[in-house]
């Protein structure tokens, strides 16, 4: 254990102080889709998750920073990476970048969970010390390389992964029969074309050719109106409208309109949603583990959500050719440190030796 990390506590402590009350947190949509799921499949029976992809994870090749195996702190918490993939194809393997990366910690004791989003362009080291926005993990070397990269950029100890295709999404909301949202005039462009990035291309400029049966309908005008999946999905993507944490304000919008449609529903619906759903997980958990994760699963209550890097201890900016614009962990030390306090309480973190390396490195590389 390194101390030279204790002027960087006491800053994160006068920081943490002057935290706004109302500062926003940040949650990512398509993994509390996945909690919903889980949820559903317990109500419903474990008898579909024959139907989840299943992706075995080496765990002799998990890496877990030295000083992190004898934490105590993490000791009564299962940490699980959750993540939410792009997929063309229904692949849900390497290969696909990941829009959404997520930490769900369970604290096997109290039952509380604690959601953290990592952002996506995030600059950090991929797992293999090479340093780029951290969604390039998972695309070289899948879930495996994707929780390398948790476990040693922020001191953890994850081993198991769940990972959600887009597709899957769109199914569920078209299941439930769409969501009402207030598009705005100046969204309409973005959505559409997002619309067309997933599902096919036009010949022509103006023709449009659409995959396997799926139709493409242009939102025509600004305003409170019923979108189906594939609207709802290119809604959360956009991105020019505002900036990238804006564009999680719309993913949370239509997580809620989700989550409150999906109470309303019957049965049969609900068991439409997953069989629609659940093609598009993948898992390292087979079904004991999951069945062990669970079974008090009615007693699990999420009583925080936030993002890495934090508000105060983050920032943004063009990091050239081979990067471009990405988020910044202004000091990883400080934030790991935060991360641990949010997480497990832990008021005074010891950083591991990694964890200060490749702070330095990212300092040096990205000049904050």
């Amino acid at each position: 254990m390194a101390t030279k990390s204790t002027g960087t506590q006491q800053n994160v402590k006068r920081r943490r102080k002057t935290k706004k009350k109302g500062s926003k947190r940040i949650v990512l949509f398509i993994i509390e889709m996945i909690i919903l799921v889980v949820l559903l499949i317990v109500l419903y029976g474990v008898l579909k998750v024959d139907k989840v992809e299943k992706i075995a994870i080496d765990k002799e090749a998990i890496v877990v920073n030295e000083s992190v195996e004898a934490n105590v702190e993490l000791k009564g918490y299962r940490n699980i990476a959750l993540f939410g993939v792009d997929s063309r194809d229904n692949s849900l393997g390497k290969g696909n970048r990941t829009d959404t990366i997520m930490i769900a910690s369970l604290n096997e004791d109290t039952k509380e969970v604690k959601l953290l989003s990592v952002y996506r362009d995030t600059y950090l080291n991929l797992g293999n010390d090479r340093y780029n926005k951290c969604n390039g993990a998972y695309s070289v070397g899948g879930p495996e390389q994707a929780i390398n990269m948790l476990n040693m950029n922020l001191d953890l100890n994850i081993e198991d992964y769940i990972t959600v295709g887009f597709t899957g999404l769109i199914d569920a909301i078209d299941a439930i029969g769409g969501v009402e949202i207030n598009v705005l005039e100046e969204e309409i462009r973005h959505l559409n074309n997002y619309q067309i990035s997933m599902v096919g291309t036009t010949t022509d400029g103006t023709t449009f050719v659409a995959e396997e049966g799926k139709d493409y309908i242009p939102v025509t005008h600004a305003g409170i109106q019923l979108l189906n999946g594939l609207h709802a999905t290119a809604y959360c993507r956009i991105r020019h409208v505002g900036d990238d944490f804006m564009r999680t304000q719309r993913q949370r919008e239509v997580l809620s309109l989700v989550l409150e449609k999906a109470k309303t529903v019957n049965p049969a619906t609900l068991n439409k949603v997953l069989d629609k759903v659940l093609p598009n997980i993948s898992t390292s958990l087979d079904l004991d583990e999951m069945t062990a994760v669970l079974s008090d699963i009615t007693q699990y209550n999420i009583v925080g959500k936030d993002g890495f890097p934090f508000e105060d201890y983050r920032a943004t900016g063009n990091l050239g050719r081979n990067v471009g614009s990405a988020v910044i962990p202004v000091d990883l030390q400080a934030n790991v440190i935060e991360l641990h306090r949010f997480l497990f309480g832990a008021e005074e973190y010891e950083l591991s030796e990694e964890v200060q390396s490749y702070s330095q490195k990212i300092s040096a590389d990205t000049g904050r």
